[in-house]
């Protein structure tokens, strides 16, 4: 069926719950706004439908902090342009498109709400300085009533998300700890068997990281709901630690296991066959006890299991064995802590995110292009409808940029707003216009909003039904004293198309940079995180370094979804980075304590070999470096009389692990430009 005759013929309780909830949030905003004869009511329901889009109590309170933060911030900027070129046009917009290329840039930087926050921040000195152009006297009550709208469609959204319905942020982390947690689980029990289904191997992946980076985002608003909150957000930093941790350690046995299996005795391969039905059956079982009882028993297991006489490299490969089941272990734990944080308290400092400042910088120059052709056709035709134009290309300029394909999204919200002007006509002003009183308003003004609500409700019709809605709003524009004229309908409508098409223009003449340099930058950004790795603290390090390999991952992964099956290399690169990162981090952790200076030099030269052969092997150059480096660290550590002969060989075998790993890691690069036959299929994914 069609997702929108499934969206309208057959909705989902979800759905309806959701457009009964943000249609009574809207009415509830407009009423108020009415009632205290505010002069743009509407900005009140826009303010409660974006508010709306995530319903959960959490995230409508993050949000509506974030917006009133925002226009205050913006209200500020808007009086201080005009208070200082109220007589000048043109310096007050060349300094407000100055403050909307900063907001821009700090809203491609930034995570969760406060993205959200800058977008307003932006959008509200704009209409204080457009607005204000034509009354300079009055600057600061035009200041008063945006935040007014604003701060009242977001108390309304607030109070109908807490009473109607609530739906609880802990019980949407909770699902998708769920989602986190099985996907992952199934990744494990495909690396560790004898799988050679390399798109099984990288949808698995792929379907735990994606939930994994909302995870991280969404837990933030957790704070909100209760002495709870804190609890969640902490389970939820561990959650993502244990997972990265899981997968690098995964990436790292697999390369052992299918390339090196020879040097390995059958027993590692038995034991790697028990733990892959293990990780299999815990991802079927329902609840976190039964996983946990099963992991625990494989744990005991592989702890039990003697490895006197075998190779360093065979006591790595046990030792990675062991720390994949403690990962899991612990995963299942914050899982369970996400759910009941009461009943055990997890440490997890915050996690640091990965930014790009060019990508940002290019998203600030577009904004800024935009605003100013919008700007230049203003002052050039005097167009009183110019101010929603430039509106529409303030806001979505800067809330697209950070989409993966924003030109797509601009065409959603096109078609979506063209399908709004026969709507609005119909409703907003044929029909409106024979009515009286705010009964009748809301009849005839409320149906299209929940129809378009209805289908935003559907992900994957929202860019449609979002602008459906908001473009009712705009072209209607309720209040008090409206304007039911013919051409002025027309003239919004006209005003609204050209914003979007601004809009669609900038991205298409300044459509960001190809995935090459993207890539290069990605994998520039992970040298650099190998190259910190030995100065901060071990938790910081961490904690910088976790926060930033997530969206890289991520990033990396859909780079390789563009590309051709047998070039597909950039998934392990970032896997092989990650799992560089944490092999070093685990050395700090066993040898920082240990008062030797040339230990720790030799140490830091392994690391730089290591951070450059990385480097290396992502341009296809076998890692020459690191085994000197790597003989060299061994024999350090061998000198070290507080460390076992078994301590000694299992750091020895990863000197070598994670050359052999390095050396795979150049061997997919060549292929993938097809200087040398591609690596089994295994090892694609």
């Amino acid at each position: 069926m069609s997702p929108w005759l499934q969206a309208y013929l057959t909705p989902s309780a979800d759905a309806v719950k959701f457009a009964v909830k943000a249609t009574l949030a809207m009415l509830l905003a407009l009423y108020a706004a009415l009632w205290c004869d505010l002069e743009r009511p509407y900005w009140a329901l826009i303010s409660a439908a974006f508010l709306q889009v995530r319903p959960m109590s959490g995230m409508v309170v993050e949000k509506g902090l974030s917006q009133i933060g925002g226009t205050l911030v913006g209200c500020g900027a808007g009086i201080v342009i005009m208070g200082l070129f109220a007589q000048a046009p043109i310096p007050a917009l060349a300094t407000l498109t100055l403050w909307i290329m900063i907001c821009t840039y700090g809203s491609s930087l930034l995570r969760n709400n406060a993205s959200y926050g800058c977008i307003m921040g932006a959008v509200t000195a704009m209409l204080i300085v457009v607005i204000g152009a034509s009354q300079p006297d009055g600057i600061f009550s035009i200041a008063v009533a945006r935040l007014s709208e604003l701060s009242l469609g977001a108390a309304c959204a607030t109070l109908v998300s807490a009473l109607l319905w609530p739906i609880k942020v802990g019980d949407h982390l909770g699902h998708q700890a769920d989602a986190v947690v099985n996907q992952a689980f199934r990744h494990a029990a495909l690396r560790l068997s004898d799988s050679d289904d390399p798109s099984a191997l990288q949808q698995t992946l792929t379907d735990s990281l994606e939930p994994l980076t909302q995870l991280e985002t969404d837990s933030q608003a957790a704070r909100y709901e209760g002495p709870e909150g804190p609890g969640r957000i902490r389970a939820s930093h561990v959650l993502t630690r244990r997972t990265l941790r899981l997968m690098a350690t995964l990436h790292a046995l697999q390369q052992i296991l299918h390339h090196y299996g020879e040097r390995l005795s059958p027993a590692i391969h038995r034991l790697a066959a028990e733990l892959a039905e293990g990780f299999r059956e815990s991802a079927e079982v329902s609840g976190v006890a039964p996983a946990q009882r099963r992991l625990h028993a494989l744990r005991h297991r592989v702890k039990d299991c003697p490895d006197d006489d075998w190779t360093p490299l065979e006591q790595r490969c046990l030792l990675g064995l062991r720390e994949a089941l403690g990962h899991a272990v612990v995963m299942l734990d914050a899982r369970d802590a996400i759910s009941h944080p009461g009943r055990m308290r997890l440490r997890g400092a915050a996690l640091a995110w990965h930014r790009d400042h060019l990508i940002a910088g290019l998203n600030a120059l577009r904004a800024g292009l935009i605003f100013s052709l919008l700007a230049a056709f203003w002052l050039a035709t005097g167009w009183d409808n110019g101010q929603v134009a430039m509106l529409l290309g303030t806001l979505f300029s800067a809330f697209f940029a950070t989409r993966d394909n924003p030109v797509v999204v601009c065409m959603m919200f096109a078609k979506g707003m063209l399908a709004a002007i026969p709507s609005a006509l119909l409703f907003g002003h044929v029909l409106l216009a024979q009515a009286s009183g705010f009964p009748m308003l809301a009849m005839l003004l409320m149906p299209p909003l929940f129809l378009g609500l209805l289908g935003a409700a559907v992900p994957r019709l929202m860019g449609y039904c979002l602008a459906f809605t908001i473009g009712n709003i705009l072209l209607t524009m309720p209040g008090n004293g409206m304007d039911f004229s013919f051409d002025a309908f027309i003239n919004r409508a006209i005003a609204v198309m050209i914003g979007l098409s601004a809009v669609v223009a900038g991205f298409r003449l300044l459509p960001g940079f190809g995935s090459r340099l993207r890539k290069r930058r990605l994998v520039g950004a992970i040298v650099g995180d190998l190259r910190r790795l030995t100065s901060p603290p071990i938790h910081e390090a961490e904690a910088r370094f976790v926060g930033g390999m997530a969206d890289r991952l991520l990033h990396l992964a859909k780079h390789d979804d563009v590309l051709p099956e047998d070039q597909r290399h950039l998934f392990t690169l970032g896997l092989t980075g990650l799992d560089i990162g944490y092999a070093c981090l685990q050395v700090r952790r066993r040898l920082d304590d240990l008062p030797d200076e040339p230990l720790h030099r030799a140490k830091r030269d392994f690391f730089a070999a290591l951070a450059q052969a990385y480097a290396d092997s992502a341009r296809g150059h076998s890692p020459s470096a690191v085994q000197p480096a790597g003989e060299a660290f061994v024999e350090a550590v061998r000198h070290q009389p507080g460390l076992s002969e078994r301590q000694h060989a299992r750091l020895a075998g990863l000197a070598q692990r994670l050359e052999l790993s390095l050396e795979r890691q150049a061997q997919r690069a060549r292929a993938s430009r097809g200087l040398v036959p591609p690596p089994p299929q295994a090892d694609v994914a």
